[in-house]
Protein backbone atom coordinates (compact mmCIF):
# COMPACT_ATOMS: atom_id res chain seq x y z
CA UNK A 1 0.00 0.00 0.00
CA UNK A 2 0.91 3.48 -1.08
CA UNK A 3 0.98 6.47 0.90
CA UNK A 4 -2.16 7.81 -1.33
CA UNK A 5 -4.05 4.51 -0.72
CA UNK A 6 -3.30 4.84 2.98
CA UNK A 7 -4.80 8.99 2.50
CA UNK A 8 -7.62 7.41 0.86
CA UNK A 9 -8.16 5.23 4.00
CA UNK A 10 -9.17 8.42 6.10
CA UNK A 11 -13.09 8.78 4.70
CA UNK A 12 -15.19 10.53 7.21
CA UNK A 13 -18.10 8.43 8.50
CA UNK A 14 -16.55 5.42 7.43
CA UNK A 15 -13.24 5.57 9.59
CA UNK A 16 -9.84 3.63 9.32
CA UNK A 17 -9.41 1.94 12.93
CA UNK A 18 -6.05 1.83 14.04
CA UNK A 19 -5.17 -0.74 17.00
CA UNK A 20 -2.08 0.79 18.02
CA UNK A 21 1.25 -1.54 18.26
CA UNK A 22 4.70 -1.39 20.00
CA UNK A 23 6.92 -4.39 18.97
CA UNK A 24 7.10 -6.80 16.01
CA UNK A 25 5.02 -9.20 17.79
CA UNK A 26 1.79 -7.04 18.59
CA UNK A 27 2.39 -5.67 15.16
CA UNK A 28 2.12 -8.75 13.49
CA UNK A 29 -1.17 -9.69 15.60
CA UNK A 30 -2.53 -6.25 14.01
CA UNK A 31 -2.20 -7.47 10.60
CA UNK A 32 -3.29 -11.20 11.06
CA UNK A 33 -6.66 -10.01 12.47
CA UNK A 34 -7.25 -7.88 9.21
CA UNK A 35 -6.49 -4.36 9.48
CA UNK A 36 -4.62 -2.28 6.65
CA UNK A 37 -2.65 -0.54 8.82
CA UNK A 38 -0.44 -0.90 11.40
CA UNK A 39 0.14 2.47 13.81
CA UNK A 40 2.59 3.00 16.85
CA UNK A 41 1.86 4.06 19.94
CA UNK A 42 4.42 6.43 21.65
CA UNK A 43 3.87 5.75 25.23
CA UNK A 44 3.89 1.66 25.00
CA UNK A 45 6.84 1.84 22.70
CA UNK A 46 8.58 3.56 25.43
CA UNK A 47 6.84 1.54 28.06
CA UNK A 48 8.90 -1.63 26.36
CA UNK A 49 12.02 0.41 26.57
CA UNK A 50 11.80 1.22 30.32
CA UNK A 51 11.51 4.94 29.71
CA UNK A 52 8.54 7.25 29.94
CA UNK A 53 5.97 8.60 27.45
CA UNK A 54 6.37 12.27 26.44
CA UNK A 55 10.31 11.62 24.54
CA UNK A 56 11.19 10.12 27.36
CA UNK A 57 12.87 7.76 24.87
CA UNK A 58 15.39 9.23 22.39
CA UNK A 59 14.88 9.48 18.77
CA UNK A 60 17.52 6.80 18.03
CA UNK A 61 15.60 4.51 20.23
CA UNK A 62 12.31 4.95 18.97
CA UNK A 63 12.98 5.09 15.72
CA UNK A 64 14.86 1.88 15.93
CA UNK A 65 11.98 0.16 17.26
CA UNK A 66 9.95 1.40 14.64
CA UNK A 67 12.29 -0.21 12.30
CA UNK A 68 11.35 -3.65 13.89
CA UNK A 69 7.95 -2.88 14.04
CA UNK A 70 7.83 -1.87 9.99
CA UNK A 71 10.05 -4.97 9.26
CA UNK A 72 7.87 -7.45 11.11
CA UNK A 73 4.92 -7.03 9.09
CA UNK A 74 4.08 -6.47 5.15
CA UNK A 75 1.37 -3.73 5.85
CA UNK A 76 2.45 0.10 6.12
CA UNK A 77 2.98 2.02 9.37
CA UNK A 78 2.43 4.74 10.61
CA UNK A 79 5.07 5.79 13.30
CA UNK A 80 3.74 7.80 16.30
CA UNK A 81 7.00 10.62 16.01
CA UNK A 82 5.68 12.41 19.21
CA UNK A 83 7.19 16.02 18.94
CA UNK A 84 9.60 14.94 16.76
CA UNK A 85 12.64 14.32 19.72
CA UNK A 86 13.80 17.87 19.40
CA UNK A 87 15.22 17.05 15.88
CA UNK A 88 14.34 19.72 12.60
CA UNK A 89 11.36 18.47 10.94
CA UNK A 90 13.17 17.60 7.99
CA UNK A 91 15.06 15.09 9.82
CA UNK A 92 12.24 13.79 11.09
CA UNK A 93 10.92 12.86 8.30
CA UNK A 94 14.39 11.47 6.47
CA UNK A 95 14.65 9.07 10.17
CA UNK A 96 10.67 7.85 9.57
CA UNK A 97 11.28 7.20 5.36
CA UNK A 98 14.78 5.31 6.32
CA UNK A 99 12.88 3.25 8.58
CA UNK A 100 10.39 2.80 5.72
CA UNK A 101 6.98 4.12 7.73
CA UNK A 102 4.74 5.51 5.45
CA UNK A 103 2.84 7.81 7.97
CA UNK A 104 3.25 9.89 10.92
CA UNK A 105 1.63 11.25 13.90
CA UNK A 106 3.57 14.64 14.93
CA UNK A 107 2.37 16.67 17.97
CA UNK A 108 2.35 20.48 18.85
CA UNK A 109 3.09 20.05 22.65
CA UNK A 110 6.70 21.03 23.16
CA UNK A 111 7.91 18.64 25.23
CA UNK A 112 10.77 19.84 26.40
CA UNK A 113 9.88 23.71 27.34
CA UNK A 114 6.65 22.73 28.13
CA UNK A 115 3.07 23.70 26.61
CA UNK A 116 2.16 24.06 22.97
CA UNK A 117 4.06 25.06 19.94
CA UNK A 118 2.18 28.95 18.54
CA UNK A 119 0.08 27.91 15.25
CA UNK A 120 2.43 29.42 13.14
CA UNK A 121 5.53 27.59 14.54
CA UNK A 122 3.66 24.76 14.59
CA UNK A 123 2.20 24.93 11.50
CA UNK A 124 5.42 25.72 9.81
CA UNK A 125 7.17 22.76 11.55
CA UNK A 126 4.16 20.42 9.80
CA UNK A 127 5.02 22.59 6.64
CA UNK A 128 8.52 21.79 6.73
CA UNK A 129 7.82 18.21 7.70
CA UNK A 130 5.46 17.54 4.61
CA UNK A 131 8.36 19.14 1.90
CA UNK A 132 10.77 16.97 3.46
CA UNK A 133 8.51 13.74 3.28
CA UNK A 134 7.04 13.57 0.44
CA UNK A 135 3.55 11.79 0.33
CA UNK A 136 4.37 10.75 3.74
CA UNK A 137 1.00 10.58 5.81
CA UNK A 138 0.67 13.52 8.50
CA UNK A 139 -1.38 13.08 11.39
CA UNK A 140 -1.70 16.25 13.03
CA UNK A 141 -1.83 15.60 16.66
CA UNK A 142 -3.55 18.77 18.74
CA UNK A 143 -2.90 18.60 22.31
CA UNK A 144 -4.84 21.48 23.44
CA UNK A 145 -7.80 19.32 25.01
CA UNK A 146 -4.79 17.54 27.04
CA UNK A 147 -5.57 18.09 31.31
CA UNK A 148 -8.06 21.23 30.36
CA UNK A 149 -11.28 20.44 32.49
CA UNK A 150 -13.20 22.97 30.49
CA UNK A 151 -13.00 21.83 26.67
CA UNK A 152 -15.26 24.52 25.57
CA UNK A 153 -12.44 26.98 27.03
CA UNK A 154 -9.90 25.88 24.03
CA UNK A 155 -12.02 24.98 21.63
CA UNK A 156 -11.52 27.55 19.37
CA UNK A 157 -7.62 27.32 19.81
CA UNK A 158 -7.94 23.96 18.87
CA UNK A 159 -9.89 24.38 15.57
CA UNK A 160 -7.29 27.32 14.63
CA UNK A 161 -4.83 25.02 15.38
CA UNK A 162 -6.82 21.76 13.09
CA UNK A 163 -7.35 24.59 10.27
CA UNK A 164 -3.82 25.36 10.11
CA UNK A 165 -2.02 22.34 10.30
CA UNK A 166 -4.35 21.10 7.35
CA UNK A 167 -3.59 24.19 5.46
CA UNK A 168 0.27 23.85 6.32
CA UNK A 169 -0.04 19.93 4.49
CA UNK A 170 -1.20 17.81 7.39
CA UNK A 171 -3.69 15.32 6.14
CA UNK A 172 -5.55 14.50 9.33
CA UNK A 173 -5.60 15.97 12.88
CA UNK A 174 -6.10 14.86 16.12
CA UNK A 175 -7.68 16.38 18.70
CA UNK A 176 -6.07 14.03 20.89
CA UNK A 177 -8.97 13.18 24.22
CA UNK A 178 -11.62 15.33 23.42
CA UNK A 179 -14.08 13.62 25.06
CA UNK A 180 -17.49 15.34 24.40
CA UNK A 181 -19.40 13.83 22.00
CA UNK A 182 -21.09 17.47 20.64
CA UNK A 183 -17.49 18.95 20.28
CA UNK A 184 -16.08 16.49 18.81
CA UNK A 185 -19.19 16.76 16.33
CA UNK A 186 -18.70 20.51 15.79
CA UNK A 187 -14.74 19.92 15.59
CA UNK A 188 -15.27 17.73 12.30
CA UNK A 189 -18.06 20.20 11.23
CA UNK A 190 -15.64 23.39 11.55
CA UNK A 191 -11.84 22.13 10.80
CA UNK A 192 -13.46 20.81 7.65
CA UNK A 193 -10.91 18.20 6.69
CA UNK A 194 -10.10 14.61 8.05
CA UNK A 195 -10.63 14.46 11.90
CA UNK A 196 -8.79 11.24 13.91
CA UNK A 197 -10.67 10.49 17.39
CA UNK A 198 -9.68 8.70 20.23
CA UNK A 199 -11.36 6.23 21.98
CA UNK A 200 -12.08 6.98 25.04
CA UNK A 201 -13.58 4.59 28.18
CA UNK A 202 -17.44 6.06 28.19
CA UNK A 203 -17.16 7.10 25.02
CA UNK A 204 -19.38 6.65 22.29
CA UNK A 205 -17.33 3.83 21.07
CA UNK A 206 -16.34 2.75 17.16
CA UNK A 207 -19.53 3.02 15.85
CA UNK A 208 -20.60 6.17 17.36
CA UNK A 209 -17.58 7.96 16.55
CA UNK A 210 -17.79 7.29 12.80
CA UNK A 211 -21.64 8.59 13.24
CA UNK A 212 -19.63 11.77 14.32
CA UNK A 213 -18.00 11.78 11.27
CA UNK A 214 -14.41 11.58 11.85
CA UNK A 215 -11.98 9.84 9.93
CA UNK A 216 -9.94 7.70 11.64
CA UNK A 217 -9.61 6.35 14.90
CA UNK A 218 -6.73 5.13 17.42
CA UNK A 219 -7.05 3.48 20.10
CA UNK A 220 -3.35 5.07 21.26
CA UNK A 221 -2.11 3.28 24.22
CA UNK A 222 -5.55 1.75 24.85
CA UNK A 223 -4.64 -1.87 24.30
CA UNK A 224 -1.06 -1.81 26.11
CA UNK A 225 -2.49 -0.36 29.18
CA UNK A 226 -5.60 -3.34 29.26
CA UNK A 227 -3.39 -5.83 28.88
CA UNK A 228 -0.66 -4.52 31.37
CA UNK A 229 -3.66 -4.21 33.76
CA UNK A 230 -4.33 -7.98 32.94
CA UNK A 231 -1.17 -9.30 33.42
CA UNK A 232 -0.45 -6.67 36.39
CA UNK A 233 -3.52 -9.31 37.91
CA UNK A 234 -2.11 -12.30 36.47
CA UNK A 235 1.08 -11.67 38.38
CA UNK A 236 -0.89 -10.79 41.47
CA UNK A 237 -2.24 -14.23 41.55
CA UNK A 238 0.98 -15.75 40.53
CA UNK A 239 2.65 -14.34 43.34
CA UNK A 240 -0.06 -15.83 46.12
CA UNK A 241 0.39 -19.23 44.25
CA UNK A 242 -2.25 -19.33 41.56
CA UNK A 243 -1.45 -20.69 38.09
CA UNK A 244 -3.04 -18.19 35.06
CA UNK A 245 -3.08 -21.90 32.95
Amino acid sequence: MTAEQLRALHVPGKPLILPNAWDGDTAQLVEAAGFPVVATSSAAVAATLGKADHEGAGADEMFAAAARIVRAVSVPVSVDAEGGYGLPPAEVAARLLDVGAVGCNFEDADNRKGGLWSIDDQAMRISQLRQAGGALVINARVDAFLGVPDEQAVFDDAVARGRAYLDAGADCVYPILLRSPELLAEYVRQVGGPVNASVLPGGPGLAGLAELGVARISLGAGLWRYLRRTLEGVLSGLAEGELPY
